[in-house]
């Protein structure tokens, strides 16, 4: 493995935090939430025309850039850095993939140029808490995630020749600004019931999209109601389809875990900055709080916390890139140093970091969202654990 970037690689790097310290500081950054869609659209924009960013990772004939997730991960762990919303997690990371490896020739073609253009955005639907499930992060990504039998979830049934959809899914990333929606449905009853996947356009009649309170506000997320929704199934054929849905998305789920990974760690590294300048200026007792023997030990944790993370988020891009799953495992890492640093954070800053005024505790929300949604990081390594056959029958992992 060679660990280095190319010079393309960290050109990538550096645009991209150049955007986001001229567009995304702090303030930016809570005006963007309290928009409609929950992000800054001149700044996706941006990204989207000037950088190609929507289409980094797509292929160059679907007007894609045509570069591996490594290019991703760089751009995320820049966009961790500022906690900048958007909906690049959610149609770039989330469901282009999918569409890339289950949509027909004429799917592909329809959607794809579009959003790696920025002009459409999209958003994966998957019923009840089982995202990372489905994404085989946290389960086999096979099970029954997408709700049971004929009732629960989201259910299909064809109706003159087409699909009609039926059900609520309760959190959807940016479902309620997507132009479209991949949902996760049953089809075929009771007896044959099987997962399948089918596109929903925004403007489609029946459909309802509600923006949720949610704890981490640069992650919005949102309930969609779906009552005899006109849909189009993904891919060529409903009865060999149901066994490449789940194929698909834990393919895409190592590379969401991948970026995931970069993201976080992003934003643990600029949890632990804004921490040691803060340290350095707060004084105790006549002198600084840094240079207190404890704040140092306690800050000097978190650094190697967030050094291991990255080199994990990195090998995991190498990897993925190489067709190697280890996103699993690098989120894992990644989520416990952001977690940690965002909590040092937040206790160095005294009383100040638990206060909105503060943004320290941003950095602990994303954390502790991030874990709710994707993990949390003791499931993510168990499953790691149970696919490379550490433990043998009988014996508990601890």
């Amino acid at each position: 493995m060679d660990a280095r970037f190319t010079a393309e690689q960290e050109e990538i790097r550096r645009t991209v935090r150049e955007v986001l310290l001229k567009r995304c500081g702090p303030e930016d950054v809570r005006a963007a939430v309290r928009t409609g869609d929950g992000y800054d659209g001149g700044l996706w924009t941006t990204f989207a025309e000037q950088l190609g960013l929507p289409g980094i990772a797509l292929p160059e004939e679907y007007g894609g850039v045509g570069c591996s997730v490594t290019e991703l991960a760089l751009a995320s762990e820049e966009l961790g850095r500022a906690l900048a919303p958007g909906p690049l997690l959610a149609t770039s990371v989330l469901t282009a993939p999918v569409l890339l490896a289950l949509g027909t020739v004429r799917q592909r073609a329809d959607l794809l140029p579009r959003l790696a253009s920025g002009e459409l955005t999209a958003a994966l639907a998957v019923p009840g808490p089982s995202l990372a499930t489905a994404l085989g992060l946290t389960g086999g990504g096979r099970g029954d995630w997408a709700g049971g039998g004929r009732t629960g979830g989201v259910q299909a049934r064809p109706v003159d020749g087409a699909w009609r959809l039926y059900g609520q899914v309760d959190q959807v990333l940016d479902g309620h600004s997507a132009g479209l929606l991949v949902v996760a449905a049953h089809a075929g009853g009771y007896a044959r019931s099987r997962t399948l996947l089918f596109t929903v356009r925004a403007s489609a009649q029946g459909l309802t999209r509600v923006r949720r309170t949610a704890l981490d506000e640069t992650r919005p997320c949102a309930r969609v109601q779906l009552r005899d929704v006109p849909a189009e199934l993904l891919g060529e054929d409903a009865e060999g389809g149901a066994g490449r849905v789940g194929e698909a998305l834990v393919t895409a789920g190592d590379t969401v875990a991948t970026v995931l990974a970069a993201e976080a760690v992003g934003a643990a590294d600029r949890a632990l900055e804004r921490t040691v300048a803060y340290v350095k200026q707060r004084e105790q007792f006549g002198r600084p709080i840094g240079s207190f023997q404890a704040v140092k030990h306690r800050l000097a944790d978190v650094y190697v916390r967030v050094r291991a993370a990255r080199s994990a988020a990195y090998y995991a891009a190498w990897a993925t890139a190489h067709g190697e799953r280890v996103g699993g495992p690098a989120l894992a890492e990644a989520l416990e140093a952001l977690r940690v640093a965002a909590a040092e954070g937040v206790q160095l800053h005294g009383g100040m970091g638990f206060t909105w005024e503060d943004d320290a505790h941003l950095y602990f929300k994303r954390a502790t969202g991030d874990e709710l949604l994707f993990g949390p990081a003791h499931r993510l390594r168990a499953h790691a654990a149970d696919l490379a056959g550490l433990f043998t029958e009988g014996e508990v992992a601890v």
